[in-house]
């Protein structure tokens, strides 16, 4: 395994961290420990959550990943082996707290209270803020995002936000914060106010980035690598797709796009067209599909952990061992023409 430093932390994650939204929807307790275990083995020592895990989201599966999670810890007496992330949820959810979820000093107690109680420890490594108040263009929404808000107004609510965490750190619950699905203005702004009055700074920043999702670039990666903020890479092989088991139409038993309840933003013919290139290129230099996007994901040097998720073990494996993978630059080459021929495809 190799391990890249969380921001300014000092903290040593593993490269390959584990997502483990499939736990307690998708996947049983018992498939979480197996998981777990196996991944700790490996030399994976970031595990991913947040509290309104299991996906698809519902008010019947809120937290269940955190839970088991929280059992695994008590299971096995780990816990200072494991450098846990979580997050709060953002608004938009009618079951989280009544609907009335902002991010906001009331709810971050709330929610902090709460996690801490299912994962069974004293303590999260890295909180998160899962999406801004004000909404992004994460989730299918760039065609139509527009930022329109009152910048006075977040910008006393990332002060409010930042004074909180800090009583959080003093007090022990947390270590460090971290940003979700948020912009260069947002990441630049928590940034700066950090530095002017002295207050914890982010250490990550939790954005999907995949061979086909590469919004991340060139501004936010620009200021992950030079201001210490490293990209935690979530949906490296986009849904899944980029193993190439969707193609065709094709849906196998248990996927996740089969019972996916929420429409596909990804799911169009030049999705499709862009996937079967990517495809074709790892069969051509005898690789797997699945390796050679999560390997181009570990060569990006503004990347602190690529964030696999797995439900079955055998796909566990193959993702873990992506690790060992290191792409020729005739390779990257020829990603990069794709790239070009298919921009942009979702």
């Amino acid at each position: 395994m190799e391990y890249r430093k969380l921001g300014r932390t000092g903290l040593d994650i593993s490269l390959i961290g584990l997502g483990t939204m499939t736990w307690g929807f998708q996947n049983t307790q018992n498939e979480g420990f197996e998981q777990m275990d196996y991944a700790l083995e490996q030399g994976v020592n970031f595990f991913d959550t947040a509290e309104m895990y299991a996906v698809p989201p519902s008010a019947e599966t809120f937290g269940s990943t955190e839970s088991i999670i929280g059992n695994w810890f008590a299971s096995r007496k780990n816990r200072d082996k494991i450098i846990i992330a979580s997050k709060i949820t953002g608004p938009g959810l009618p079951w989280i707290r009544g609907g009335q979820n902002l991010i906001d000093k009331k709810n971050i107690h709330l929610a902090l209270d709460s996690s801490l109680k299912r994962l069974k420890t004293d303590y999260i490594d890295l909180y998160q803020l899962h999406w801004p108040n004000r909404g992004s263009y994460h989730f299918g929404q760039s065609w139509d995002y527009a930022p329109n808000f009152n910048a006075q107004a977040e910008e006393e609510n990332f002060l409010e936000v930042l004074h909180t965490m800090q009583t959080l750190i003093d007090a022990g619950k947390i270590r460090h914060i971290g940003l979700s699905n948020e912009t260069a203005w947002g990441m630049t702004k928590w940034l700066q106010l950090a530095v002017q009055h002295n207050l914890p700074r982010m250490a990550s920043i939790q954005n999907e980035y995949s061979l086909l999702c590469r919004y991340f670039e060139p501004d936010l990666s620009e200021i992950a690598l030079h201001e210490d903020c490293g990209l935690l890479a979530w949906s490296p092989l986009s849904r899944g797709t980029l193993s190439g088991k969707y193609l065709n139409g094709a849906r196998p038993e248990g996927s996740r796009l089969t019972i996916e309840t929420r429409p596909d933003h990804r799911d169009h013919p030049q999705t499709e067209a862009a996937i079967k290139k990517y495809v074709e290129l790892a069969k051509k230099y005898s690789l797997d599909p699945s390796q050679m996007a999560l390997a181009f994901v570990n060569n990006r040097p503004f990347v602190s952990s690529t964030l696999i998720g797995a439900t079955s073990m055998q796909q566990l494996k193959n993702n873990i061992n992506a690790i060992e993978l290191k792409l020729s630059t005739e390779i990257m080459e020829e990603i990069e023409k794709i790239r070009r021929d298919h921009p942009m495809p979702y």
